[in-house]
């Protein structure tokens, strides 16, 4: 029965056109295939667009990834037709089965280029933490909350990550030194069980106030993150200067599959300017919100009307720098710059992409002053082998030395490289902020 329903749906279409008279059906054949041709000729388009774009994705996923075989294939969607996030169930116990979208993307998240990002994080190291010396299922020792929140993992990655409890009131704390006027903030997202009726008010709120317990403050800037999905929210802004609003605004931003996607977020704060990306797009830039003299020292995190039990948040990754200044003006007036904002992956030369913000200032000076020509030079911490180090290093430096190259088409013949492994330490390797300081790269006019 099936096979004749299958073959009268053919035939039907080929019945009709036959009892169309044979003047109608000659301007009919016309027409179609006029309409054939037009499509034919967008479908060639489409497909040179994308080989195109394919081809340039891999040249450049090949600099910031060397090795990379180029994009994964289309990310799996949920009932909502939403992208699942890569590594969609935690392993806190729960067994994913009141997880909608338990079945995780597999691979490795393709590296996007961040050619035309201006970030560039602080020099001197405030507070690093990835959890690593801390349980799975505890609160971090480095946090504190008037909540609760415990650590996880995803699938089989051994990175931990703080989930966020959502609720009126409730403040996470990392332990961070008071913050100076001048300082950068970047972290990671992760976000599961979002769909179409995620609520328009769902947002991660990041306070900067004067108030180091579990209240707004007197003085403070906040940032509000949406989560929401059936609309573009956008980003909140608001400060309050002795406690009177002096900005509420809300500047448009669709993140809607950026907040899918284990987005990174980085903030600059340059006395009173508040400068926020997220990935490699900036979305906010004002020059005078932040409380003069300050005043808004302390770093906090808030989670509200998050769905219990469905929607959930977790962040890893926390890094407070001081600093963030402009790189360029030091390598013109002093000839050399140092600087451990260009990160990698973990015992590899592979760039992490939110590092290009530095590596694009360098061209810059480059492009502007012809005559300089500078030398590259890599330096690890001392965990692993000394020659391996040293190996390390080295692949390190050319890898920057290739992002300028091919990237930002500086002359090869300007730069050379070196590496010098563990030898010249600038912090203590028995610490974890000394050993984030010994990873660096330097530049020095020759």
């Amino acid at each position: 029965m099936k096979t004749l329903t299958r073959l009268f749906r053919l035939i039907l279409p080929l019945i009709v056109f036959l009892c169309i008279p044979p003047d109608t059906s000659a301007q009919l054949l016309k027409k179609l295939g006029k309409a054939a041709e037009r499509a034919a000729e967008r479908t060639i388009e489409r497909r040179v667009e994308n080989e195109t774009a394919e081809k340039t994705d891999a040249v450049l996923d090949s600099i910031l990834e060397p090795g990379s075989k180029g994009k994964q294939g289309k990310a799996p969607t949920n009932q909502d037709g939403m992208p699942i996030p890569q590594g969609q169930t935690p392993n806190d116990g729960g067994g994913g089965e009141n997880n909608p979208s338990a079945t995780g993307a597999s691979g490795p998240k393709t590296i996007q280029v961040y050619s035309k990002f201006d970030y560039v994080p602080g020099d001197k190291l405030l507070f690093f933490d990835d959890f690593s010396n801390d349980f799975i299922g505890d609160f971090p020792s480095k946090w504190n909350t008037n909540g609760g929140g415990e650590l996880v993992t995803f699938d089989d990655s051994p990175e931990k990550w703080i989930e966020l409890i959502s609720g009126y009131g409730v403040y996470f704390i990392p332990d961070v030194p008071k913050l100076p006027e001048e300082y950068t903030i970047e972290f990671d997202v992760m976000a599961i069980g979002l769909d179409r009726k995620t609520s328009s008010t769902a947002k991660l709120r990041i306070d900067l106030s004067d108030d180091d317990k579990f209240k707004e403050g007197n003085n403070f800037v906040q940032a509000l993150l949406p989560f929401c999905q059936y609309s573009a929210i956008g980003i909140t802004m608001e400060s309050r200067i002795n406690g009177k609003r002096e900005i509420y605004s809300t500047v448009n931003a669709d993140l809607r599959e950026e907040v899918l996607n284990k987005p990174h977020i980085s903030i600059a704060v340059n006395k009173q300017r508040f400068r926020l990306w997220v990935n490699e797009e900036k979305h906010i830039d004002i020059p005078r919100i932040v409380p003069q003299g300050g005043v808004s020292n302390t770093l906090k995190f808030h989670l509200n009307n998050f769905k219990d039990g469905k929607e959930r948040l977790f962040i890893t990754n926390l890094k407070v720098a001081e600093g963030g200044l402009d790189l360029r003006r030091t390598l013109i007036s002093e000839g050399k710059v140092s600087t451990n904002g260009i990160l990698f992956d973990s015992g590899s030369a592979n760039i992490q992409p939110q590092s290009m913000g530095i590596i694009r200032q360098i061209s810059q000076v480059l492009l502007q002053e012809k005559d300089m020509n500078l030398n590259i030079i890599g330096h690890t911490d001392s965990d692993g082998d000394d020659t391996a180090n040293m190996k390390l290093s080295e692949a390190r430096s050319e890898a920057v030395k290739s992002a300028l190259v091919n990237v930002y088409n500086i002359d090869s013949g300007r730069l050379t490289t070196a590496g010098k492994g563990e030898s010249e330490p600038v912090g203590d390797n028995g610490t974890l902020d000394g050993k984030a300081q010994n990873r660096r790269v330097e530049f020095i006019k020759i």
